[in-house]
Order: structure tokens, then C-alpha cells, then sequence
């Protein structure tokens, strides 16, 4: 009996994978389109959040009320065809109100149990709105949940719904009864997006579709279960040495020490190797977004501010000086390409 080409095999997934990335990337581009045309005047916005979401990750929004926060990520649950719930952070909102509590339940023949009451985070996207307006407390209690994928109370793991996805919104300018989110729970999302105002002919186009008689709605692309094909394909695109080298080279170098060279004086604290991973993932998301096989140097460039801008803090003398952390990885990046 002849024994198998292993060439023959290798052949085959390759053609596994390219038939499957063309057809995950139709839903895409098909789920994509949906959005925009809900969502107006905010392209890069709409691409980062569905490149976080293919990368399996979370993500934070930030921007000043009135730019369409909670209706991009309502629209993102129809589209997408997943189970998305709210959740208004305040200061007085508690760990129970996310995480669900017990209760004491007595039957008919008077026997009692604690039943456990699911709370909102479970869920497949949850929206955490201004989410630096709960205490520390109520903060921690989401973070185990945007980690570990599950939660635990009074000593009972629950698993949450695949897939999990944590989008939160934070205000720039509300800073009086806020808690600024710890280091350690900025590293948890994958990407920081900024939602700036948009253009006059964006704007002009709100104008009329948002307050005549009809209005745009959103509609299903894909569902849950074509999402987690899609995350379980970007982690079977190859990535060439090259792109690996410049991710591991800009993400060294933001970080104090001899790799970062004059920039170093300027930097605090760098990204740790989180930051590394999430790139390494956004950037296949971003390139099977765009339909390619494969990510380049250019996704790396252009993925590069919101994966590490929340993973950085810089010197109190690069401050006085007036410098910005864009400004630091505009200068980090200057070096690659």
C-alpha cells in the first residue's frame, strides 16, 4: 500500500482554509455593510470594534455622549446575531447586579434551596455603559468574567454563553464621581477606540435619517455560531516572520528599558506580553476583514495606537513636556515603516 503524500495534505488545508476564509469574509464585508448603514460617518470604528470581536476580545469606547456608543453596540448584537444586554453603570450598582445573586426559594411542601438568578452578564456581547462610573468593587466582579469566562458565586462556577464579548463605554469628560479603571483591568481589552465627531457630510446624513419618518434598522449578517467560526479561523492564518518581528520590535520597544533607546526616558510603564498576543490576533482580523490570507506590516502599523495606547503610561517629565502617548508609539512606529 503507497503511503500518503504528506504534500497532498498540506494541500488540502490550505484550500480548507482559503475556501473557509472566503466565505467568513463575505459574511464579514455582508455584516459590516449592515452596520454602516445604521451607524453613520464612523468606518474605522465599526472595523476596529469587528476586528476585536473576530479576536475574541473586548473592547473600550471612548468618546463624548451623543456619538452612537449604545446604538453601534445594539446594532453589533442584531447583526451579528448575538444575545446583547446593557448594563447602566452607577456608583451604587453592585457586583449581584452584573453577576446574578441566589435567592431562597421554599416549595409547596415546604422544602428550601437557593436557586441561583443568571444576571446580565450572561450574555454573548454586554455592553458595560460608563463603566468608570461604578466603584473598584463592582469593577473587579466584571473582571473575572472578561478573563476567565466564567464567574463564581457563594462557591459555584457558572460558565458564560460563547461567544463573550465585553464592550465598554467611557466618557473622556465626566471625571467627578468616576473611578479610573485599574492597570490591571485596561489590559484586559483588547483594544482602546476612540469615537471622534463625525465629518459635515456624515453629520448631514444623521441629520435626515435620524429625524424624518423612517428610520434605518439593523439587520441579521451573520449569527453566534458563524462568529465563532470566524474567531477560530483568524487563529489558523499564518503570519510571516516579518509581521512577527514588527510586532514583537514596536511592542518591546514601548516598554522602559535599552529596546526603546531615546523613547524609553519618555515612557513609565510598557505593555506586557498581553499586548503582544492581542496584536498578533488583531491583526489576522483585520486582514481577514479586508478578505486577505494573511496580515502585513501595514495592519501592524495601523493596529498599533488603539492595541497599546491603554497598556502605557509616560514619565511625569514627558507630560510637563507636553508629550502624548500618540505621539510615542507615532515615534516607535516611525522605526518599522
Amino acid at each position: 500500500m503507497a503511503a500518503a503524500d504528506p504534500d497532498k495534505g498540506v494541500e488540502k488545508l490550505e484550500d480548507v482554509i482559503v475556501r473557509s476564509a472566503e466565505q467568513v469574509a463575505e459574511q464579514i464585508r455582508a455584516a459590516r455593510d449592515a452596520i454602516s448603514n445604521v451607524i453613520f460617518g464612523q468606518d474605522r470604528v465599526i472595523e476596529n470594534t469587528l476586528v476585536t470581536i473576530l479576536s475574541g476580545g473586548h473592547a473600550l469606547l471612548i468618546g463624548v455622549p451623543g456619538l452612537a456608543k449604545t446604538k453601534l453596540v445594539e446594532t453589533l448584537g442584531v447583526t451579528l446575531g448575538l444575545d446583547a444586554k446593557r448594563v447602566q453603570f452607577t456608583p451604587d450598582l453592585m457586583p449581584s447586579d452584573i453577576l446574578g445573586a441566589e435567592v431562597l426559594d421554599e416549595s409547596s411542601i415546604g422544602k428550601r434551596s437557593f436557586r441561583f438568578i443568571p444576571g446580565p452578564v450572561f450574555a454573548q456581547l454586554l455592553m458595560a455603559d460608563e463603566i468608570n462610573r461604578a466603584s473598584p468593587r463592582t469593577q473587579s466582579a466584571l473582571l473575572q468574567a472578561m478573563q476567565e469566562q466564567h464567574i463564581t458565586v457563594a462557591g459555584v462556577r457558572h460558565d458564560l454563553p460563547k461567544p463573550f464579548h465585553v464592550l465598554a463605554t467611557q466618557n473622556p469628560l465626566e471625571q467627578e464621581g468616576t473611578y479610573p479603571l485599574p492597570e490591571a483591568q485596561l489590559d484586559r481589552f483588547l483594544m482602546e477606540i476612540d469615537v471622534g465627531y463625525p465629518d459635515r457630510d456624515a453629520e448631514r446624513r444623521i441629520l435626515f435619517e435620524t429625524t424624518g419618518a423612517g428610520e434605518a434598522l439593523a439587520k441579521a449578517a451573520m449569527n453566534a455560531d458563524a462568529v465563532l467560526a470566524a474567531q477560530r479561523l483568524v487563529r489558523r492564518l499564518p503570519v510571516g516572520d516579518s509581521v512577527v518581528e514588527a510586532i514583537l520590535s514596536l511592542v518591546r520597544s514601548a516598554r522602559p528599558g535599552p529596546e526603546s533607546g531615546e523613547t524609553g526616558k519618555l515612557i513609565a510603564w510598557g505593555p506586557g506580553p498581553r499586548a503582544s498576543q492581542s496584536l498578533m490576533l488583531a491583526v489576522r482580523a483585520r486582514a481577514l476583514l479586508d478578505g486577505r490570507l494573511a496580515p502585513s506590516i501595514d495592519d501592524v502599523l495601523d493596529l498599533a495606537e488603539p492595541v497599546l495606547k491603554h497598556r502605557m503610561a509616560l514619565t511625569f517629565s514627558a507630560r510637563a513636556e507636553g508629550r502624548s502617548i500618540a505621539d510615542v508609539i507615532r515615534q516607535l512606529k516611525s522605526r518599522i515603516g
